[in-house]
């Protein structure tokens, strides 16, 4: 488990005068966002390094305070829904628990087949538990020249449990969901990040990207925090959706007490 998170900073050193209460301040204005890690270590570490790129900072104190839960040894969820199995839930919970016990507000999860059981977690603790879906449809609904059609790319959990293909026709027309051979890529790219071998991964991504882009697709959805890791550097010819990075823009903006406002607008 790693664990980082920003203390407080108070009172005055001897004699001396220092702007201590304003370090404070400017520390205890930010929510205390937990993350639900693990689902796989890489992915977790990409989000964590996307929430401290989105994050408008100068100095250390400027960055919002994160406890992480990384723990690998939840059972995989995409094998989970596709067999029936509720396995993954019990580990996940317990995860969610410990980051609501330490105080956090706001918990995200960096995994998006996990997000099947997003609405029974969020029953589960007292802090509000971020939805990688709504966080992908606000930036879509954002982008100034919209896609007509996206391809979603993500696990067969993913799309056997419909986590966003419905949802996203209401800012699509056409939503492209990979045929057998473009989904066994997609499934190398994803098991091959998890082990921890780049080249078959991003060579794996770049096939399956050309594949849906064939089929009509003019922006990819990395519904999978695996492919982010994999598409890193790949230049594919059309509009990529990263749903990695819009949660973790999702993190910052609920840190810094604009999430609702953001999500509404």
């Amino acid at each position: 488990m790693v664990v980082t998170q920003v203390s407080p900073i108070a009172g005055n050193f001897g004699n001396s005068q220092c702007d201590c209460n304003q370090k404070d301040k400017q520390v205890r204005h930010k929510s205390l966002i937990g993350i639900l890690g693990g689902m796989g270590p890489a992915a977790t570490v990409d989000f964590m390094s996307k929430i401290i790129h989105a994050t408008p900072a100068a100095i250390d104190q400027d960055h919002i305070p994160l406890i992480v839960h990384d723990v690998p040894q939840i059972p995989d969820r995409s094998s989970a829904i596709e067999n029936g199995r509720d396995d993954p839930f019990l580990p996940m919970l317990s995860g969610v628990r410990f980051l609501d016990a330490a105080g956090v507000e706001f918990i995200a999860i960096p995994c998006n087949t996990a997000h099947y059981w997003h609405d029974r977690l969020d029953r589960g603790c007292r802090a509000t538990i971020l939805h990688i879906f709504q966080a992908v449809l606000h930036e879509l609904l954002a982008m100034p020249n919209r896609p007509r059609s996206i391809a979603i790319m993500a696990t067969r959990g993913t799309i056997s449990a419909d986590v966003y293909a419905t949802e996203l026709l209401k800012a699509v027309d056409r939503v492209v969901v990979p045929d057998e051979k473009t989904q066994r890529l997609i499934d190398h790219s994803i098991t091959s990040v998890k082990g921890g071998t780049m080249v078959p991964a991003r060579e794996a991504a770049g096939a399956a990207a050309r594949l849906v882009v064939q089929q009509g697709a003019e922006c990819l959805l990395l519904a999978c925090t695996e492919l982010p890791v994999a598409f890193s550097g790949l230049e594919v010819g059309t509009t990529v959706l990263d749903a990695t990075d819009a949660l973790a823009r999702a993190c910052v903006k609920a840190s810094m007490g604009e999430y609702q406002t953001a999500m509404a607008g």
